[in-house]
């Protein structure tokens, strides 16, 4: 099974678009089947997911998201800023100026693979956030070792 896996720097163009990296584009094809993605802002971060996984995330908010009462400004969030695209035929998709200024992005960011799911970062902020999980490593120690890892 191919999933989303490692990072790579890359530098937006000036219209915004993102050359998405060809071993991601390969795990779309391969196990999704499609090259259609859904993008929308998260905390620091743009979330890419391809068509099939966002699909699940919304059957999941209509069967269960009702029920978690502290949900709804939540997924009225991430569903204003979602942005259906697929590649171009170089590859790219643009991130709208509205996604890019939701998160700060700049010129150089960073993909990375998140497994079903890929993020893009701003490349300053990828970096502080790499110095703060390395910083608190230990910190993860008890859910690795829940996990068996």
């Amino acid at each position: 099974m191919q999933r989303f896996r490692s990072h790579s720097d890359h530098s937006l163009d000036p219209k915004g678009r993102l050359n998405i990296p060809a071993r991601f584009r390969e795990v779309l094809k391969e196990q999704y089947g499609s090259e259609m993605l859904v993008v929308t802002h998260w905390k620091e971060c743009l979330r890419v997911y391809p068509m099939a996984e966002w699909l699940s995330i919304e059957e999941t908010l209509l069967a269960k998201g009702k029920s978690q009462s502290n949900l709804g400004r939540f997924v009225r969030y991430i569903i204003a800023g979602v942005v259906e695209c697929s590649p171009d035929k170089q590859g790219r998709v643009l991130l709208t100026p509205a996604l890019r200024s939701s998160v700060k992005l700049q010129k150089e960011v960073v993909v990375v693979g998140m497994l079903n799911y890929f993020e893009v970062w701003d490349k300053g902020a990828w970096e502080a956030e790499t110095e703060l999980v390395r910083e608190g490593f230990d910190d993860y120690s008890e859910g690795l070792t829940e996990l068996g890892i």
